[in-house]
C-alpha cells in the first residue's frame, strides 16, 4: 500500500510483489488492499476539531480528472490546513467535489463548522470570487488575507511586457513590507513609477482594488508574516497529490481519488506532528476565541 500511496503505479507494484515473493498478483489485489485504507481515512477525513482553536486557516482548491458516466471530468480537491495553539500546522479537511464555485466552498466549509472549526482569526487564500463569498457568509468576522503572490500575478499580467522592471520591484516591495506604513510608501513609489502611463491604468486599478486584503498579515505578529501572506505553505500539499495523481493520471471515481488523496495528506500530517520546530516560528500567542461553533 505504502508504494501506491508514494506514487508507484498498481501495474509496478504487482511486478515488485512478484519479485519478491515469487508469487503473481493483479492490479485488482493491489486495489482491493488499498481499499482496507478506507476507515483510516474516513476516520481522519471526519474527525472531530475540537481538540484546539486554529487561528489562521488555509484554503486552496486544484484539479483532477475522474471518470464520471463515462466520461472524464474535471473535479475540484478542496484542502484547508490550520495552525493550531501550538503554532502547528494540521491538515482540517479535504473534499472531491465539483470545480470550484460559492455553493461548493459553502459546503466545504459549513462540514469543517460541523466538525467543530471554531472561528479563525485570518482566512488565507486567493480571491475565488465564490471562495470569499463562503468565507464572508460562514466564517463572518474573520479577516481575509489575499494571497500575495496570487495577487501579485495578476497585476504583474497586466503590466507591459518590456520596461517593467523598475515598477515590478517597487510592486512587490508593498507585499514584502513589515508595517503599513512601509507599505504606503512603496505604494506611492510605484504609482509615482507609472504615474501618466495608460498602460498601467489595469494595474493601478487592480492595486486600489485589492490594496488592503493583501495586507492582513500586518495585524499579526512580524515573525509570522512571510507565512501569512500567502498561501505558498499549501502548494507542497498540491505538489505531492499531483506527483501521485500523474501516475494514475485519470481516477475511475471519487471514491478512489478520495482514498489515494487522503492517504497521502495522512502521510504528510504524521511528518508535522514529528517535526521538531512548529510551523511558525515565534510567539505561542494567548487563545483568544472560545470553543464554540457558533
Amino acid at each position: 500500500m505504502e508504494a501506491v500511496i508514494q506514487g508507484v503505479s498498481t501495474k509496478k507494484v504487482t511486478h515488485i510483489v512478484e519479485e519478491l515473493c515469487g508469487e503473481s498478483v493483479s492490479k485488482s489485489f493491489v486495489s482491493n488492499t488499498m481499499k482496507r485504507l478506507d476507515p483510516e481515512i474516513e476516520a481522519f477525513k471526519s474527525r472531530s476539531l475540537t481538540h484546539s482553536s486554529f487561528r489562521y486557516v488555509y484554503v486552496d482548491a486544484m484539479y483532477i480528472k475522474v471518470r464520471e458516466n463515462h466520461h472524464v471530468v474535471s473535479k475540484g480537491v478542496y484542502i484547508a490546513q490550520g495552525v493550531n495553539q501550538k503554532n502547528r500546522r494540521e491538515i482540517l479537511g479535504f473534499k472531491v467535489s465539483e470545480e470550484e464555485s460559492y455553493a461548493s466552498w459553502k459546503q466545504f466549509f459549513q462540514e469543517l463548522r460541523e466538525r467543530g472549526l471554531t472561528q479563525p482569526r485570518l482566512i488565507i487564500s486567493d480571491a475565488h470570487s465564490g471562495l470569499k463569498k463562503a468565507i464572508q457568509e460562514i466564517f463572518t468576522g474573520a479577516a481575509w488575507q489575499r494571497c500575495t503572490v496570487h495577487f501579485l500575478r495578476n497585476m504583474i499580467d497586466q503590466m507591459p511586457k518590456k520596461n517593467n522592471s523598475e515598477a515590478r520591484k517597487h510592486l512587490k516591495k508593498i507585499f514584502r513590507s513589515n508595517t503599513l506604513q512601509g507599505a504606503k510608501e512603496a505604494r506611492q513609489k510605484f504609482e509615482a513609477c507609472v504615474q501618466g502611463d495608460s498602460r498601467y491604468e489595469a494595474v493601478l486599478a487592480l492595486l486600489d482594488q485589492g490594496f488592503h486584503d493583501g495586507l492582513q498579515y500586518l495585524s499579526e505578529p512580524e515573525d509570522y508574516h512571510f507565512s501569512l501572506r500567502t498561501t505558498n505553505s499549501l502548494e507542497r500539499l498540491n505538489r505531492e497529490i499531483r506527483r501521485r495523481e500523474k501516475v494514475v493520471s485519470i481516477f475511475p471515481n471519487v471514491v478512489s481519488a478520495e482514498r489515494l488523496i487522503g492517504a497521502v495528506l495522512m502521510d504528510i500530517q504524521e511528518e508535522w506532528q514529528q517535526m521538531p520546530k512548529p510551523f511558525l516560528q515565534g510567539p505561542v500567542l494567548e487563545e483568544e476565541f472560545p470553543f464554540s461553533t457558533d
